[in-house]
């Protein structure tokens, strides 16, 4: 049976974050169980480890196999999975708005099956809806289609009945079961947790799970044999080939301890299943709503109540009632917000950018921290030469030149530090060096060595009597090759290595090792007794040559994209599972401030409290575990930021799914793509400056209208309110009231067109409920004062003072009421004098302009009779041009105030 078969873990108790939080701490927990049992095979002897299996080291018998998918099932993951298309239908209609209005629409259909306004409510219901779901739909279906990959196969060796001759056959991956001997080579995807058995030169690329850019060496050999310690961590284990890693040289042969969500990949995988957090867009948009709720359930009881016993009409007074709530609702909130997001969504996907969840959109823009990893991100995600150095840390490029002997005549498959040293050297020179040179005999490399030795024939002039020297050339890691070293190379001069000298060099090389770079020694040897065959005891009597430092670069418009991001606003904290020295390097860099560096043992138990303040003033987290970046991400949210997270490993998956945007690339591993809200088409932080800035906009152009609408209808309903109180007749008719949001509302479709100011897109920008309320109650009265001043004209100058001249009274205010609206939008759009200082987009001047026409037009139409409306006088006009004028001047002197008073505007 499987070694790493799930135990029963004892649910956590109940928590202030509910379902989720309890979801995210089970699985937390079982990767840590896994961690530990995938230690404890790491430190068996691989015999001991077959014998668990019931396993032999030819292979499982094809009968053991059937039976072992029956009992453990197919070796994949959990995925989330993409909702049916009638689930995300009603979850487009899911908004307390859309529920509000619904529900005026039922009222308004009992009433009267044939009233106008239950088809327009009907039709901006449906619009906002359909809008939503066919963008999510549409973005969804992109990202599934980045995601699709041909099907995988593995080399497995198993047996047929009672023969002892075992078979390798390709078979898919999700046919792997445990026990299954699997074969490794260059190339290939490690298709399960795997006990090495037996291993060469293998060498295995993790960044999926460590975020290590570098491949890491594997063999078969237990820590303790070794004279190591025993690791907790089953990604750092030297004998565990873990599923999400793949192979980048050698060959191996493995046992699989562990398949499916049992291995440590999927142990992080189903923490991602299920409902997803709740992001800072989804608490802005619900406290918004619920405010403006509480507002028309104040406001409209008020108005039926006043009508009611000022005109003795209750039935009357219920309509005008449900035409107040109409008029109080956000109604084409859903639309515009939609709007906004699709058209944020379309200009991203121009450049290469595809958002799987429309609302990600605006939390990119509302983003004030943003976590990213390191590697392919700030680097360029290769292997270069960065330096060679002699022993005294200067470069020199005869160290070069022996680097490059050594890597180009070896026989065995090069790495990725061999293809840097030979990418190091110029054609020219490769051309001249080879010609000096030809191979005798190389010494492999292995881990207990951690060396190689190629011996090369020095090619003498023709016709020269003396005999061809070998040499041979030394490269591994410094302790080992430092060892057998008696000479250094000192300016062409061979001087012996004492004891401060070696000192010295030690030095040399701990001081790149310091800097983040990895470090390899280079030594030479001329053979006393050429021969056709050397072996490991010839690696003696080296002299030392010099040193290699190699590095993953960063890349070249990293710190430029990086000084964009705090221009806007943006904290970038790197979270990598590098080591520290690394990711300190790359991040100084690019220019960031690094500090003090924590490290993942640091963060452990740590209390939430210590690790919110630890996690907002630390700049660079290094060999932090998937659990550990996902904890960071949340601790920062309790802080009160917004977070966005940029990764595109296994190791960030739950990190990504928790944070308030989720960014990965089309590049990704699976499971980051699946738990992403944007996909990137190109891993590039310049892209993501351009979506910060686009998705500010989409988020001010949302506020604009929540603002606009607020403050005009609250004022409009408060200038009834006061109407009906002194006024014998209703002061304008439900129709009135439904006609003048409508055609202010379409008014203002064309918002998501609008430009923003540039001082609005330096900031993040977040959801302020009461900010909201604040500007409501401060800008929605003023438009009360000239309502009220358009009532006492139209009293007191054109007789419009009783029954008779209700209809004169209603159509004075109604051409009033929605000219102040409609200016309200330039008015509100912008913090600065709008016309002269900022001027709206050509469709935004459009539609307000077609809105004032329509208001003047319909008293002088033939639909006037038919809507209570009659023609005004022109003596009207120059008076609502007065009342224009001084409500224009006055908000302007109110949003001067307000911007001093309150620091800000949208």
């Amino acid at each position: 049976m499987t070694l790493l078969a799930p135990e029963k873990l004892a649910p956590p108790g109940r928590g202030p974050r509910g379902r989720r939080a309890r979801k995210a701490a089970e699985w937390e927990a079982r990767t840590r169980v896994v961690g530990e049992k995938l230690a404890q095979v790491s430190a068996r002897p691989a015999a001991q480890v077959l014998q668990d299996l019931h396993a032999r080291h030819n292979g499982l018998k094809y009968s053991d196999v059937t039976e072992r998918q029956e009992r453990f099932g197919p070796n994949t993951v959990a995925h989330e999975k993409a909702p049916s298309w009638g689930i995300q239908l009603a979850k487009a209609f899911a908004n307390p708005f859309i529920a509000v209005l619904v529900l005026l629409a039922a009222v308004m259909y009992v009433q009267d099956p044939e009233d106008p306004g239950v088809v327009i409510l009907s039709v901006m219901v449906g619009i906002s809806g359909l809008l939503r779901f066919w963008q999510e739909f549409r973005s969804g279906r992109a990202a599934d289609a980045l995601s699709e990959l041909v099907t995988t196969t593995c080399a497995v060796q198993r047996r047929a009945g009672r023969s002892s001759l075992p078979t390798t056959l390709e078979v898919p991956m999700d046919q792997v079961v445990p026990g299954d001997l699997v074969k490794l080579a260059a190339g290939d995807l490690v298709p399960a947790d795997l006990r090495l058995i037996a291993a060469k030169d293998l060498m295995v690329g993790q960044a999926a799970l460590s975020g290590e850019s570098l491949p890491v060496a594997k063999d078969d050999i237990r820590g303790d044999d070794r004279g190591q310690r025993a690791t907790a961590d089953p990604v750092e284990a030297g004998n565990l080939c873990l599923m999400g890693t793949s192979v980048t040289s050698g060959t191996a042969t493995g046992v699989v301890v562990a398949t499916g969500v049992d291995t440590y990949f999927g142990s992080m995988a189903g923490s991602l299943v299920g409902d997803r957090p709740q992001t800072n867009f989804d608490h802005g948009v619900r406290r918004v709503s619920f405010l403006l709720i509480r507002f028309m359930l104040v406001m409209v009881p008020a108005v039926f109540a006043v009508n009611g016993l000022t005109k003795g009409d209750w039935k009357g007074a219920f309509e005008f009632g449900v035409a107040v709530a109409v008029g109080l609702t956000p109604e084409m909130l859903p639309m515009v917000v939609s709007a906004n997001l699709a058209r944020g969504a379309v200009a991203m996907s121009r450049r290469k950018v595809v958002v799987k969840r429309l609302n990600a959109i605006q939390n990119l823009g509302a983003m004030d921290v943003l976590c990213t990893d390191k590697t392919g991100t700030l680097t360029e995600d290769r292997v270069v030469l960065d330096r060679c150095v002699d022993v005294h840390g200067r470069e020199d490029t005869e160290v070069l030149e022996y680097a490059y002997l050594n890597s180009h005549f070896q026989t065995g498959l090069r790495n990725l530090l061999d293809q840097a040293v030979i990418d190091r050297m110029h054609e020219a020179e490769e051309v001249v060096v080879d010609a000096r040179f030809e191979p005798v005999d190389e010494i492999p490399f292995d881990f207990a060595r951690r060396r190689m030795s190629v011996v090369l024939r020095r090619n003498t002039l023709a016709g020269a009597e003396s005999r061809p020297e070998h040499i041979m050339i030394t490269k591994g890691a410094v302790e080992d090759v430092l060892d057998l070293c008696t000479h250094v190379r000192d300016r062409g001069e061979q001087v012996a290595l004492t004891g401060q000298l070696r000192w010295h060099v030690s030095r040399i090389a701990e001081e790149h090792h310091q800097q983040g770079l990895r470090v390899l020694a280079v030594a030479t040897r001329t053979m006393d007794e050429p021969r056709d065959v050397y072996g490991v005891a010839d690696e003696d009597r080296l002299v030392l040559i010099g040193f290699l430092a190699f590095l993953d670069p960063p890349k070249a418009d990293a710190a430029t994209a990086l000084r964009g991001l705090a221009d806007q606003g943006i904290a970038v904290k790197v979270i990598t599972g590098d080591h520290a020295l690394v990711a300190a390097r790359i991040c100084a860099d690019v220019g960031l401030t690094v500090g003090d560096v924590v490290t993942g043992p640091d963060l452990d138990g740590l209390p939430d409290a210590e690790l919110r303040e630890l996690a907002a003033r630390t700049t660079v987290f290094a060999k932090v575990t998937p659990v550990q970046k996902a904890r960071l991400v949340r601790a920062l949210q309790a802080d009160g930021r917004t977070v966005g997270f940029l990764g595109d490993g296994v190791n960030d998956s739950a990190a990504l799914r928790d944070a308030d945007v989720g960014i990965s690339v089309d590049t990704a591993v699976d499971i980051a793509k699946e738990s992403a809200d944007i996909i990137l088409l190109e891993k590039n932080l310049t892209v993501l400056g351009d979506g910060v800035s686009q998705g500010r906009t989409t988020f001010g152009n949302t506020i604009k209208y929540l603002k606009m609408t607020a403050s005009s209808n609250f004022g409009n309903v408060f200038s009834v309110l006061v109407a009906s109180a002194f006024i014998p007749f209703p002061p304008m008719l439900a129709i009135h009231l439904l006609i003048q949001n409508l055609v202010y509302d379409i008014s203002q479709l064309a918002t998501p067109w609008d430009r923003m100011d540039p001082e609005y897109l330096r900031k993040p920008r977040n959801w302020d409920a009461r900010g909201i309320g604040r500007f409501m109650v401060t800008i929605g009265p003023i438009s009360s004062v000239f309502d009220i001043a358009m009532f006492l004209i139209m009293w007191n100058l054109f007789g419009a003072d009783n029954e008779a001249h209700q209809a004169l009274f209603q159509s004075g205010w109604f051409i009033e009421g929605l000219l102040s609206q409609t200016l309200i939008i330039h008015m509100i759009r912008t913090r600065k004098i709008p016309f002269l200082q900022s001027r709206a987009s050509w469709p935004v001047m459009v539609m307000t302009g077609l809105a004032m026409a329509t208001g003047l037009f319909l008293p002088f139409s033939p639909l006037a009779a038919g809507l209570g409306m009659v023609a005004l006088p022109m003596s009207y006009f120059p008076w609502l041009i007065a009342v224009l004028f001084s409500y224009c001047a006055l908000t302007q002197w109110v949003k001067t105030w307000y911007v001093r008073r309150f620091h800000s505007w949208l």
